[in-house]
């Protein structure tokens, strides 16, 4: 049963995280929100729904290496998997905007991580607050350089402006629900199949819960990418790892402190973590510059098979 829990999770935070991103956005038109303030804010926080969902039950419930394993193997993933397979189906581009500020933001925030967890062997209710502060900075300047720089957002729906009242406090209630629902299941089913295989609660959230709640980017990324159309953007990806670690541990942390159960998460998931972030940097200027081709990919690709093995042999 442990299988069907985690699958129906799944389905049910994608279907909630679906939900919930459709009726922020039309929630935003009506509150005469600029389409560039609603892609950079509200969306990123809605997708992040499904993440702090899994993360805020599991510490609730006591199973703290599940919430900071799904943050940290999220990461992973974002890089190592959506960004490893998307670059091996179709290069992308990298733009000096990636190196310039959004890079040096995700390690400012990864290093943070590690360093709160390292010396209290938790993250504290003030270590939440200093990381919602530090979002909350980071998206005031993401907002400046936009503006300044007159960037367009895309993925914004101009037809949900015109969405009913009625249909915008249906599609939360789903959303909420749903996403409510999928949470619950996501943590008994895991928590269930590693006892089930003789595994940690972390091995299963930084690999099969982490995998799962890429899932929705990787699809989106892998369509894109065989369409020829213009695949993810990295700093999307980035961003989503920013917004994993300060808005997801912050607002758990601020709601329930995060303990360290598991020595493995600071001795071998972070550093990871910061790994598969930092390795970006030269492959960025690797020939050919500023472009993640094919073997870039792989190349990530393959430290996360290796990544994925290690935590299971471990």
């Amino acid at each position: 049963m442990s299988i069907v829990f985690i699958l129906i999770g799944f389905a049910l935070l994608v279907v909630g995280g679906e939900f919930l991103v459709r009726s922020s956005v039309a929630l935003s038109f009506k509150l005469n929100l600029s389409k560039m303030v609603i892609g950079l804010t509200v969306v990123s926080f809605a997708t992040s729904a499904p993440e702090l969902l899994v993360s805020l039950q599991a510490a609730l419930t006591g199973f703290s290496d599940i919430s900071l394993g799904n943050v940290i193997g999220s990461n992973i993933a974002n890089i190592g998997l959506v960004l490893g397979i998307t670059a091996f189906i179709s290069p992308l581009a990298i733009d000096r905007d990636f190196y310039r500020f959004n890079w040096p933001v995700m390690m400012i925030f990864s290093l943070a991580l590690y360093y709160f967890l390292n010396t209290g062997n938790n993250l504290s209710r003030v270590e939440g607050i200093v990381l919602l502060l530090g979002i909350v900075l980071y998206l005031y300047l993401l907002i400046r350089r936009s503006r300044k720089e007159h960037i367009e957002v895309e993925g914004i729906d101009d037809k949900l402006a015109s969405t009913s009242n009625f249909k915008v406090t249906i599609w939360l209630l789903i959303g909420a629900a749903a996403l409510y629902g999928g949470s619950e299941l996501l943590v008994k089913g895991a928590v269930d199949l590693a006892e089930m295989i003789g595994v940690s609660e972390r091995v299963i959230s930084v690999t099969i819960i982490a995998v799962g709640t890429s899932v929705p980017e990787l699809a989106a990324s892998v369509i894109a990418a065989l369409r020829k159309e213009k695949a993810i953007s990295l700093g999307n990806l980035i961003g989503s790892n920013i917004f994993n670690i300060a808005s997801v541990l912050g607002l758990t942390a601020l709601i329930k402190p995060i303990n360290v159960q598991s020595a493995e998460i600071l001795n071998n998931d972070i550093f990871w973590m910061i790994g598969f972030a930092l390795i970006i940097i030269p492959l960025a200027f690797l020939p050919r510059r500023f472009i993640l081709g094919r073997y870039k990919g792989f190349l990530l690709f393959a430290g996360y098979a290796v990544f994925i093995a290690l935590a299971f042999l471990d």
